[in-house]
């Protein structure tokens, strides 16, 4: 299984609005580096939701139920989406300022690229998180 981290803009698509949901494509990703990640997603591997620009949070664990497939919000070939669903809450959000300040995390994508909007993570990168959400 691998790990990723998925960046959205709470006013345009929530956490809270994502567990209404139960489920949505992944779409309007317009990187080619976060476009590869998406076609690297597997069913069934975990994703943590970040909300950027307000907040700047990590506040959930979502999954991939569909691996990729073209990008519906577009006749552009080049993009694709996937499919996640919500898994659960953090007891804790994480913010940017507690990941920038934990010397394991120092290397992941979320502090090194800070535009990229899909990223992988290894586990023990994702478990960290999670650990430092249960504090």
């Amino acid at each position: 299984m691998n790990h990723w981290l998925v960046k959205s803009e709470p006013f345009k698509y929530s956490w809270e609005k994502f567990n209404k949901d139960g489920r949505t494509f992944w779409d309007g990703v317009r990187n080619y580096q976060a476009r590869n990640n998406l076609k690297e997603m597997k069913e069934g591997d975990l994703v943590l939701f970040y909300h950027s620009n307000e907040g700047k949070n990590v506040v959930g664990v979502a999954k991939v139920v569909k691996e990729f497939y073209q990008d519906p919000t577009t006749d552009d070939a080049n993009w694709v989406v996937v499919d996640l669903a919500p898994v659960e809450t953090l007891k804790n959000p994480v913010s940017l300022e507690q990941i920038k300040a934990e010397e394991s995390l120092k290397d992941i994508s979320l502090v090194r690229q800070g535009r990229l909007s899909v990223m992988p993570l290894r586990a023990a990168e994702f478990d960290k998180i999670l650990e430092m959400s249960e504090k």
